[in-house]
């Protein structure tokens, strides 16, 4: 159901004349749907409809208020009930409030506005309810493994099996492979799959942060606790709890560093930089790595004993060049859903660029795949995808469209560059837009000769 859908209102008033009222005002509002009943058991009867809100009569000739709110709230616990009543009885009132009645309104000249209100309020709860059901349920459909990790061979197979076996308790991850093959990916499914879900999920690049900030980023500090510290932080440890916490390049934390993440995995508690008392937290850990952490440990760069606290349940992602028609599917995928994000006509790989993708062994892996397919689709001169459009690094082969091996990265950019200029026919706004790039570096480039403007 869409957070836009019709508010279901049942109104339960035996005073036709006021039910009436109460109809007509709430009708104003086309976003409503109103059904009337004049008996307790009518209401009841039609229960099985799911209302949204019921406004109830508080004296009625077949029940009491609270006997009739007791039997709502058995069958309908979320359903939103305002009691009318023609007394203003305040122990009545907090005795229906406490039983689950929503808000309780005293008939008088106002109550029809008082009710509009709180109709009012309600139905923001339930829009509010609506779309978080909705965007729970677009995550779960997006780090479903079988959609967001795409492949149909072998390795992806076992690899959807240990995903969901990972998803179905708190055990430690540890995810290793090449960059670019998609750790953080997996971490997110295996969040998104595990009962977890419904809190956050934190990811930390250990090797983006600085070594001397890396305490306080994990940990947080206090007010104080060392020179710029204006002001309390909270850690990312605290920020995951009742989530997840994704460790990204952990081979990267400095030695000293590690001692105090083995204290904290051990204690399950934290310690703010310049703080006293340790704060408990309830989060899972999952770690993500490139290197070969076992050979880091033989070689003294990572402590042996933090190692086997993370080592929980390993899963090893294949590199993309092990993948067979892996890659294809991929390709189409990317290409597809580049064209819809940038309203592109939709566009396809000919076959002779479908057998250069395959054979191509991808050192970027996944995340060069999307890279190289998006900057064909710019590039391609019709809706069919060419070899010549496909910017691969060359290999021992060669072929139409790589990039020579032996170019300088700053050569190889600017061919990137010129190709979107000729593309988009010397608009260098498109162009900046495009590669996400300064309009200033594009005309530096060009005042160097790198490229050329028309």
């Amino acid at each position: 159901m869409s957070a836009t859908s019709p508010i279901h209102i049942f109104i339960v008033e035996d005073n036709a004349w006021y039910g009436e009222l109460l109809e007509y005002k709430l009708g104003q509002n086309p976003d409503y749907q109103i059904q009337r009943f004049v008996t307790a058991q009518a209401c009841l009867d039609h229960l099985s409809e799911k209302p949204d809100l019921i406004t109830l009569d508080y004296n009625l000739p077949d029940g009491k208020g609270d006997e009739v709110l007791r039997q709502i709230k058995e069958r309908l616990p979320e359903v939103a009930v305002i009691i009318i009543s023609g007394q203003e009885d305040v122990r009545t009132a907090i005795g229906l409030l406490r039983q689950g009645a929503y808000d309780y309104l005293v008939k008088d000249e106002e109550t029809a506005d008082r009710l509009w209100n709180s109709a009012g309020n309600v139905r923001k709860q339930i829009q509010l309810r609506r779309e978080n059901e909705r965007l729970r349920e677009q995550i779960g459909i997006k780090y479903d493994p079988t959609r967001a990790i795409l492949g149909s061979s072998p390795q992806m197979r076992q690899l959807n099996t240990l995903i969901e076996k990972a998803a179905r308790t708190n055990i430690t991850v540890s995810v290793s492979g090449e960059t670019g093959t998609g750790k953080e990916l997996v971490a997110k499914a295996i969040h998104y799959l595990s009962p977890r879900r419904e809190h956050g999920f934190v990811a930390v690049n250990l090797a983006a942060i600085p070594r001397e900030l890396l305490e306080s980023e994990l940990f947080g500090h206090e007010k104080g606790a060392f020179t710029g510290a204006v002001s309390r932080r909270i850690g990312r440890f605290e920020e995951a709890n009742r989530g997840t916490l994704f460790l990204d390049e952990i081979a990267e934390m400095p030695l000293e560093l590690q001692a105090k993440l083995l204290r904290v995995l051990q204690e399950r508690e934290v310690s703010r930089v310049g703080g006293g008392a340790p704060i408990p937290f309830d989060a899972r850990l999952m770690v993500a790595t490139h290197r070969d952490l076992a050979a880091e440990v033989q070689q003294g760069n990572f402590r042996e004993d933090l190692y086997y606290r993370l080592l929980g349940l390993p899963i090893v992602l294949p590199p993309l060049r092990e993948r067979g028609q892996d890659v294809l599917l991929l390709a189409d995928s990317f290409l597809n859903e580049f064209c819809q994000q940038n309203n592109m006509a939709a566009c396809r790989l000919s076959e002779e660029a479908r057998n250069l993708l395959l054979r191509y062994p991808f050192p970027g892996n996944v995340r060069e795949l999307k890279a190289v397919v998006e900057l064909a689709a710019v590039l391609a001169e019709h809706d069919v995808i060419q070899p010549q459009d496909l910017s691969l690094r060359a290999q021992n082969s060669g072929g139409g469209g790589l990039m020579p091996a032996n170019e300088s990265l700053r050569t190889q950019v600017a061919t990137i560059v010129q190709r979107y200029l000729d593309a988009h026919q010397g608009n260098i706004l498109q162009v900046a837009a495009k590669l996400q790039i300064g309009k200033s570096t594009i005309y530096r480039m060009a005042q160097n000769n790198e490229v050329r403007l028309r």
